[in-house]
């Protein structure tokens, strides 16, 4: 499993997370950097991670590629036609593969871009909106995807064609837009509530409210309509999003506020469980990365499986259980070794 994260200091930290103890009783883990360099020019806001591939976007408008099994940088991508900060990168990766198919990326100037992956390179670029894009998500299918923007507007993105399908005003500005799972439906914040939508007709089924009127600054689906957030509360918060009902929650997951929450899948491959529901790794605004077994939520004091401490100001995370033998590419560009704290310059 690996984990990365982005910082306002410009620091791209990598981490893989590895078992440290096999007793039956006590799994105990360890975050091993793999590599933390700055490898942008100005604050870095949104990563993403599929398998073997990540990337970083950033206010400097450049995306960088890595290759995690071998701490490697691939460079950046320079045919992406953005003009403003990078709001938002996600990976499609078709669930009978475990290599990701596209990279997906969104800006402040209302572009989006559409890239193949093996090896890296632009398919399409399009403007289907002339705001700032908050977030996107990539329906399971890879076909279409959802985008809220800074100007309260939601839209449908056609991604065979690379063209807008459908575009309304909410009234409010949404922060965050996820899929679940399943693809059936999504989930839209705005400040501190959750809706949950119907993807047939965007239909609201319900509403989530914790009643803590504290802003949710990021959000990760798990399997059977499970949906995790987090935010200025501090907490990690596990929704059932079939009933509306609180599942559990961490209180005080972490000292400072909670900018980036990702499940991680853990298969029998892996040496871990397959059952309810999945590991979750947490990053806060002070630099602490920790993951948890979301099972002892339930439980007084729930403590850490793992933890580390970047003593940066943490942007966002993104983290993949996927195995993959296949290494990322880009162009002729050859990868260079990143050594740990290395190019500090």
């Amino acid at each position: 499993m690996s984990i990365i994260a982005g910082s306002y200091e410009r620091f791209i930290w990598g981490f893989k997370l590895k078992p440290t103890n096999h007793d039956t009783d006590t799994q105990t883990l360890t975050l091993s950097p793999l590599f933390s360099y700055p490898s942008h020019i100005s604050s870095i806001t949104t990563v993403a991670c599929s398998g073997p591939a990540a990337a970083s976007g950033g206010s400097d408008d450049t995306i960088h590629l890595y290759d995690l099994p071998s701490a490697s940088s691939l460079g950046s991508l320079l045919d992406h036609n953005h003009t403003a900060s990078i709001t938002a990168l996600s990976f499609y990766t078709p669930s009978s593969l475990s290599f990701p198919r596209n990279l997906i990326s969104a800006a402040a100037d209302g572009s989006v871009a559409i890239f193949d992956t093996d090896p890296f390179v632009l398919l399409k670029s399009f403007r289907p909106h002339k705001k700032a894009v908050n977030d996107l998500s990539i329906h399971p299918s890879g076909k279409l995807a959802l985008a809220v923007y800074r100007d309260e507007c939601f839209a449908m993105l056609n991604l065979v064609r690379g063209k807008r399908s459908f575009c309304c005003r909410l009234g409010h500005e949404a922060s965050l837009v996820k899929f679940d799972t399943s693809g059936e439906r999504f989930f839209m914040v705005v400040n501190d509530k959750v809706g949950v939508h119907q993807s047939e007709d965007a239909k609201l089924l319900l509403e989530l409210d914790n009643g803590s009127h504290k802003r949710i600054l990021c959000a990760s689906p798990g399997d059977s309509g499970t949906l995790f957030t987090a935010g200025e509360d501090r907490a990690i918060t596990a929704w059932d999003t079939n009933s509306g009902k609180l599942a559990y929650s961490i209180q005080d997951a972490h000292p400072a506020r909670i900018k980036g929450v990702v499940t991680l899948t853990r298969n029998e491959s892996d040496g871990g469980a397959s059952e309810d529901p999945y590991l979750v790794a947490s990053a806060s605004s002070d630099g602490i990365i920790r993951v948890w077994d979301m099972r002892m939520a339930a439980k007084e004091n729930a403590k850490p499986l793992a933890e580390t401490n970047t003593k940066s100001r943490l942007t966002c995370l993104a983290g993949s259980a996927l195995k993959s033998m296949r290494r990322p590419k880009i162009g002729n560009q050859k990868a260079q070794k990143l050594e740990e704290g290395a190019n500090s310059g």
